[in-house]
């Protein structure tokens, strides 16, 4: 059977050819799933699809016509998808339920370090043969404390270098990790935490009761040389209230891998057009903000796994068999 696969890049696609080898044969597309691409899949029972693909309620349909039956996501997020629509058409949807926390939560401290330390603009500075100081200077971590906003996998990884930088620990989420708190973490309300700390990040999933979790109230509890840092979900943050109160001066530092209207931008080529995200083009312009594009899971060992987990995600489909990566199916 041959698998269709929409946006894979340059650097994933040797690793999932190899990975289906000797099973399927596997069709790679740069372009991302959407409205205008849906009708590629037409004669495709499984189709693969990345984190920004637009599974609305109307693609699924376009692609139920063309015979399409399983959509298996190369992603933990799935969001992006109309399950209801999914599950009337009786299509099987999976994702990728745990690939290494170790890839977003290392790639956090990246972006934290990155803005307390001033890397971007040393950089720039010394490629332009400009040594001074002036402005670059940030602060020593340890002893300092740090809140995290979602204790799971990533959010323990990220604890665990917090601890080995020597930082008080500040935690919240709906449950407690026992491993957190072996390692000193105190579970606070979210007010507290975002009130006390020195860098905050978060590692919540997007739902409905987490959305806009960063809003103008949130941000205003937070200090005024707070860091914040998001690797998770764009919409946690409220990105226009934090747009006015960077233009208020507030904050040391800010790293965003993700931003809330990133769909048909991140991922993408935009240098030769016009910019019309203008909240976008306001935030970069921040000499002590970070945005990279959605990259944060991009190792080879977390690809890797991902990979992997969706070729056994075809598999169980083929099989008729649910598992803990099955979000819709008909059997």
């Amino acid at each position: 059977m041959e698998i269709l696969a929409f946006g894979v890049t340059a650097d994933e696609r040797p690793i999932l050819e190899r990975a289906f080898a000797g099973q399927h044969e596997v069709r790679c597309l740069d372009v991302f799933l959407s409205e205008d691409t849906a009708p590629i899949a037409a004669g495709y029972e499984v189709v693969s699809s990345s984190v920004n693909a637009d599974l609305n309620g109307r693609v699924l349909r376009t692609l139920a016509a063309g015979g399409t039956k399983q959509i298996a996501q190369r992603s933990t997020g799935f969001n992006n998808i109309d399950l209801d629509v999914a599950r009337q058409l009786g299509m099987t949807v999976s994702r990728v339920s745990y690939y290494s926390p170790y890839s977003v939560a290392e790639f956090a401290w990246t972006l934290a370090m990155a803005v307390n330390r001033r890397i971007v603009r040393a950089s720039i500075r010394t490629r332009d043969f400009d040594f001074r100081l002036n402005g670059l200077m940030g602060r020593d971590l340890r002893g300092r404390t740090v809140g995290v906003l979602g204790t799971g996998k990533i959010g323990e990884a990220f604890t665990r270098i917090a601890h080995g930088f020597g930082m008080n620990l500040l935690g919240w989420d709906v449950a407690r990790n026992p491993a957190c708190v072996e390692l000193g973490m105190k579970y606070v309300d979210k007010e507290e935490l975002l009130a006390s700390c020195d860098l905050v990040s978060l590692h919540v999933p997007l739902l409905d009761s987490t959305h806009h979790i960063i809003d103008a109230d949130a941000l205003r509890l937070m200090r005024d040389d707070a860091i914040l840092v998001n690797s998770s979900r764009g919409g946690l943050i409220d990105t226009d209230a934090l747009v006015t109160e960077l233009r208020a001066g507030r904050f040391a530092g800010v790293g965003l891998d993700v931003y809330e209207a990133e769909a048909g931008v991140f991922f993408l080529d935009k240098s030769l057009e016009t910019v019309e995200d203008d909240t976008l083009a306001r935030l970069v312009t921040f000499p002590h903000v970070l945005v990279t594009s959605h990259q944060a899971y991009y190792t080879s060992d977390a690809v890797g796994q991902i990979i992997d987990t969706t070729v056994a995600n075809v598999a169980d489909h083929l099989a008729g068999r649910r598992s803990e990566n099955t979000l819709v199916a008909p059997y």
